[in-house]
């Protein structure tokens, strides 16, 4: 069960003029799931891309990293999930890029044109056959309203348990401008880029150039803040999209007025993406954020951060509602930071003053510390008194529900 996240409906969200969505089952993951999805967008859309720093990526990313660095313009996104297309060599390649074929053919677009994502079990074949035989009927499906949105939100779903989607509007030289995106992951979850897909699109214009600063910004200020289980997954991939059709005059400068606005929007709704996947995390009892101040750089912090939420016996703590709170500092100090002072440290839990100086606060009692542990949502804040730069990570906590989900996941 997802920690307080809201089931989108079609209500929630706003379609974005320039790209439409059609929806189909193939057959890739299960009888009677959606599975297949296609983006078709509109001659002039700009499109930017950041992707895992997994070394062993999948084909599908390897593919779109050539065609995003080369620079084609891109007219359309093909999406399974059911089958990731990693660790499948030469012949994931050549599957892939003959699902792009297939594409390509119905839209009359080259394939250098589409773009490939997969998300799925890792070294299984991907069955392009049936890739192939499901395009017409997701191109049939093809759509332009706020339904498409949520039922691409659905199609791209693997272990997740309900949808993931954000939307926002803001006004940029007089006109309307939409943003609207959706997300999947719930497991093998450690972002380092950008198993999790993302997708955003606005109407706004923007200058080519700006795109791939505007993805990156948007992925630091949300994707790259999330950790489920501190794997980072063969296929993550987080696409932005401009179809330049709002109307106004164009964005050539993230620093100026409209840019700020944009940028606001863009990771407004990447973020939103990003703490859905947290909440919807394999397993998931509780939602927690990590903030750390007083550090030497934003790096050092986040550095920080992870050690915390990735430590297994922190997050079952969690997990247990169990105030077993020296296992952050544990993580802290084997964070990496080199030069730490620990007698400097400072530890809340949520309003709960439990570390100060490095040691337990003369205030802190175990009963205050267990009243927060049994909440829904925890804040952990650690002061370094290091410097003056913070940084915040949003993790879960890890269940009895995640083993079984991760030991039953092929069966």
């Amino acid at each position: 069960m997802a920690v307080n996240l809201p089931i989108p409906q079609a209500s929630d969200l706003h379609p974005v003029p320039g790209v439409r969505i059609g929806v189909a089952m193939a057959g890739i993951r299960k009888a009677n799931r959606r599975d297949l999805v296609v983006f078709a967008l509109d001659e002039g859309t700009q499109v930017a891309g950041v992707f895992t720093t997994n070394r062993f990526c999948a084909a599908p990313v390897q593919i779109c990293r050539e065609r995003l660095d080369a620079g084609h313009a891109i007219r359309a996104l093909l999406i399974n999930t059911g089958n990731a297309n990693a660790g499948t060599g030469a012949d994931g390649l050549a599957r892939a890029q003959r699902s792009c074929v297939a594409l390509g053919a119905a839209m009359a677009l080259k394939p250098e044109h589409i773009l490939p994502f997969s998300t799925g079990v890792i070294m299984e074949t991907l069955p392009v056959e049936r890739i192939e035989a499901g395009l017409p009927a997701a191109l049939a499906a093809l759509r332009d309203d706020a339904e498409g949105w949520l039922e691409a939100a659905h199609g791209i779903m693997t272990t997740d348990t309900q949808p993931k989607a954000a939307s926002r509007q803001v006004t940029i030289g007089g006109r309307t401008v939409t943003v609207t995106g959706i997300s999947k992951g719930a497991g093998m979850i450690r972002p380092n880029i950008a198993t999790m897909l993302g997708f955003v699109a606005t109407d706004a214009v923007v200058a080519p150039g700006l795109m791939k600063e505007l993805a990156r910004e948007a992925a630091d200020a949300s994707f790259n803040r999330i950790s489920i289980d501190g794997d980072t997954s063969t296929n993550d991939s987080f696409i932005v999209m401009a179809t330049g059709q709002a109307g106004h005059a164009p964005i050539t400068r993230p620093d100026s007025a409209d840019g700020r606005v944009l940028r606001e929007a863009l990771n407004e709704v990447s973020r939103q993406l990003a703490q859905a996947i947290v909440r919807d995390g394999e397993g998931a009892t509780k939602f927690i954020t990590i903030q750390i101040d007083g550090g030497t750089s934003v790096d050092e912090c986040r550095q920080a951060a992870y050690a915390i939420a990735h430590s297994p016996l922190v997050k079952t703590a969690f997990f247990a509602s169990d105030p077993n709170l020296g296992r952050i500092l544990a993580a802290v100090g084997y964070a990496g930071i080199g030069d730490l002072d620990q007698g400097l440290i400072d530890l809340w839990l949520d309003d709960v003053h439990v570390v100060t100086a490095g040691g337990r606060h003369t205030a802190y009692r175990e009963e205050h510390g267990q009243r927060v542990m049994k909440q829904a949502e925890i804040t952990v804040r650690v002061h370094l008194h290091r410097g003056s730069e913070s940084a915040t990570v949003w993790t879960c906590d890890l269940s009895h529900d995640y083993v079984r989900i991760n030991a039953d996941y092929r069966s």
